[in-house]
């Protein structure tokens, strides 16, 4: 039988050291797996060369990861949205709630989210990825269902806190699913499929909501918070069965899959899993530009979204006068947000180094879309005003790729679990803010608000323009280190059984 040493060559003394001593926690877990199978960078790269092979494992992938991810992500924007649907019925007269009190609801949600966040981000890297997010399900479901108890301001200002807390780890810990199991050039469209169900939420809330809306035996805001509750929970218990929690304990896969999986992953050289928190790399992670320029980008974004998302049903509102008639309006904003996420990031996953140029084009309709919001007579152009409703999602596309940039363009698990958590940190900030830029005394037309989404949809262009140049930058000169320095070279396949970052690994590229 062949030797370890002639299964798995190794380039480095001190990874030899590593193994021969049993310290393997600085190493990825993926390489660790192929070390103990016995699969030899040769047998790797045979399976990566088989192309119907991988035609296949991705499908597998897509059947077993895909439907998860998009239902939860559906559900959890149905249920982030009950509190707006509620406030088309009945919410506000039955609790004796006033229209500043609302929007601290929506701000409330996001402290809770800003809070909880980064500890969830760290117990999924360290423990069960999957457990953590399908417990989180659960719990937010239930919490959902208490809502409906509630009588007062305060009693759902509470319920609005736990369901931020238990809301807070989903995004982040999808986009690191994305990036473990598919390759960089596959993560923003599937990062897309997932995100774009909030416009298939908006849509399928809509309905769901105009048939609880036919309801008269309980008020209609109560019958929404159980009925959405009962159905997440039940779903919880779904992802909880199904979802792995990483490729290498995934039931469903063979050993030659996993192995082929994890070879997919080193294409990026960001690594698989490493469940050991990196101090140094938490720092790193805080000294980089790439990551403050998209903390920024993602700040400005949300701004928007917490002003749309919260208060989009109350400018309808003031179209038409009817709750009813409110909800069924808002129902074609759900397909144009699943046209803007999918034709954006299809084209970001299609076309090479396109991200950034993507993150701007979709700016633009919803420039357009707030101007027409803001200027068109809200009693003469009602349809001119419901058609820049509907441009206005389009931010949502710049969102998804900005998201996903963090866990695609940082190495080191820590530093991308990191760098991933100060974007979510901002995603939750700007949803804070934003529901505050709209003034009630302003009502239909907002003109604060419009004002205030204009001013971030610009300075996102310029934070891209800038993010942009910055990584074009970096990967020239990385291109020009390693054209004069052989030992770079000679890096390549340490670099994939290390968890290093971008910054250690001298054959990293960023993608654009």
């Amino acid at each position: 039988m062949e030797s370890d040493a002639k299964k798995f060559p190794m380039t480095s003394n001190a990874e030899e050291k590593d193994f021969q001593v049993g310290t393997i926690t600085d190493l990825d877990e993926g390489e660790v797996f192929l070390h103990e199978h016995g699969f030899t960078h040769e047998a790797v790269q045979a399976l990566l060369d088989d192309v119907p092979r991988n035609k296949a494992l991705v499908r597998k992938v897509d059947l077993v990861l895909l439907p998860l991810l998009a239902g939860t992500y559906m559900l959890q924007y149905i249920d982030k949205s009950a509190l707006a649907y509620s406030a088309v019925f009945d919410l506000l007269t039955s609790t004796h709630m006033s229209s500043n009190e609302y929007s601290w609801l929506a701000s409330i949600f996001y402290f809770a989210y800003l809070v909880a966040e980064y500890p969830w981000n760290m117990l999924a890297q360290k423990t069960r990825l999957a457990t953590v997010v399908s417990g989180n399900v659960i719990a937010w479901g239930s919490m959902l269902m208490i809502t409906a108890a509630c009588h007062s301001f305060t009693g759902i200002a509470i319920c609005r806190f736990l369901l931020g807390i238990f809301e807070a780890p989903i995004t982040p810990c999808f986009m690191m699913i994305v990036t473990m199991w598919y390759t960089r050039d596959q993560q923003p469209f599937r990062a897309g499929v997932f995100y774009s169900c909030n416009g298939l939420g908006a849509m399928v809330g809509g309905i769901l909501t105009y048939g609880i809306g036919q309801i008269e035996t309980i008020a209609v805001w109560r019958a929404i918070f159980l009925i959405l509750g009962g159905i997440t929970v039940a779903w919880g218990a779904v992802m909880f069965l199904f979802l792995p929690n990483d490729i290498i304990s995934a039931k469903r896969f063979s050993l030659e899959e996993k192995a082929l999986l994890i070879g997919r992953s080193r294409l990026g050289r960001t690594g698989v899993m490493n469940h050991q928190i990196k101090w140094y790399q938490v720092r790193e992670a805080l000294v980089d530009p790439q990551v403050w320029i998209l903390f920024f980008f993602t700040l400005f974004n949300e701004t928007i979204n917490g002003g749309i998302a919260n208060f989009s049903k109350l400018i309808i509102k003031g179209l038409t006068h009817d709750a009813l008639t409110t909800v069924a309006l808002g129902i074609p904003q759900g397909a144009f947000q699943i046209f803007w996420i999918l034709s954006g990031t299809f084209l970001a996953s299609r076309v090479r180094n396109f991200r950034t140029i993507v993150m701007v084009m979709y700016l633009v309709p919803t420039i357009i879309g707030v101007c027409l919001l803001w200027k068109l007579p809200h009693e003469t152009h009602k349809v001119g005003v419901l058609f820049g409703y509907y441009l206005s999602g389009a931010y949502v596309c710049s969102l998804v790729l900005a998201l996903q940039m963090p866990a695609t363009n940082l190495g080191g698990y820590t530093k991308r679990s990191t760098g991933v958590a100060l974007v979510f940190f901002a995603y939750c900030a700007g949803n804070v803010i934003g529901p505050h830029a709209f003034l009630s005394k302003e009502a239909p037309i907002y003109e604060t608000g419009c004002k205030v989404m204009l001013s971030c949809a610009a300075a996102q262009v310029a934070l891209a323009i800038c993010l942009r140049v910055l990584l074009t930058r970096r990967n020239k000169q990385s291109d020009a280190a390693a054209a004069s320095n052989q030992a770079v070279a000679d890096m390549s396949e340490y670099d994939e059984l290390a968890d290093l970052t971008d910054f250690e690994n001298p054959n990293f590229r960023y993608v654009l």
